[in-house]
């Protein structure tokens, strides 16, 4: 009787360990982006004012297990960022001193990128994403929240431009700046498909 409970304990022992070792692990499942239907539109603001405009992905992933959101990684042509709220030699001033060494010095520094290195449900669709930002080759953690829909993914995401050296007209970096103080945090509006 002895030798059968310890055969049946050695049984369930090993069983339960050659089961737990040979269940395969799955692979999340990566889903390109379409780059051409997704849009990431961005809003800076001022003292007297705001501008908005767009900038166009290059690339871009979103990682499931199942339904479920696990990853991404995104990459952005900064020599695209154009402004849709002025025209004419307006819209050219701001995009030429945007693209300028005193904002995001596109000629050096012609992409930046977004890689998610973590991603918590947070109700049905619903995801918080942390993930490291780079702008101007400086990689900063960032948090946003993150809805999925079938083949659509919308993000809200508040950047702080301090964080990546852009210094003009912040007050973060420069006194009595008055009604040319260009406030730090900008929001990007992020429509992806995928």
């Amino acid at each position: 009787m002895k030798r059968n409970v310890l055969s049946l304990a050695l049984a369930i022992v090993f069983g339960a360990t050659a089961t737990a070792t040979t269940t395969p692990t799955t692979e999340p499942v990566k889903k390109e982006v379409n780059t051409a239907e997704s849009s990431v539109m961005w809003k800076a603001y001022k003292v007297t004012g705001s501008h908005t405009g767009v900038v166009q992905l290059t690339e871009g992933a979103l990682s499931f297990e199942g339904d479920a959101l696990v990853g991404g990684n995104f990459g952005v042509d900064m020599t695209s960022l154009i402004s849709t709220d002025l025209e004419g030699e307006y819209k050219a001033k701001l995009e030429g001193h945007l693209k300028s060494d005193d904002f995001f010095g596109v000629a050096t520094y012609p992409t930046s990128t977004l890689v998610f290195t973590d991603v918590k449900s947070t109700g049905k669709n619903s995801y918080e994403v942390t993930g490291d930002l780079t702008i101007k080759g400086i990689t900063k953690p960032i948090t946003f929240d993150v809805s999925i829909y079938g083949s659509k993914a919308t993000a809200s995401v508040k950047v702080d431009r301090a964080n990546y050296n852009v210094r003009y007209g912040s007050g973060s970096f420069f006194d009595n700046l008055g009604d040319k103080t260009i406030y730090d945090e900008f929001d990007l509006v992020v429509d992806l498909q995928f």
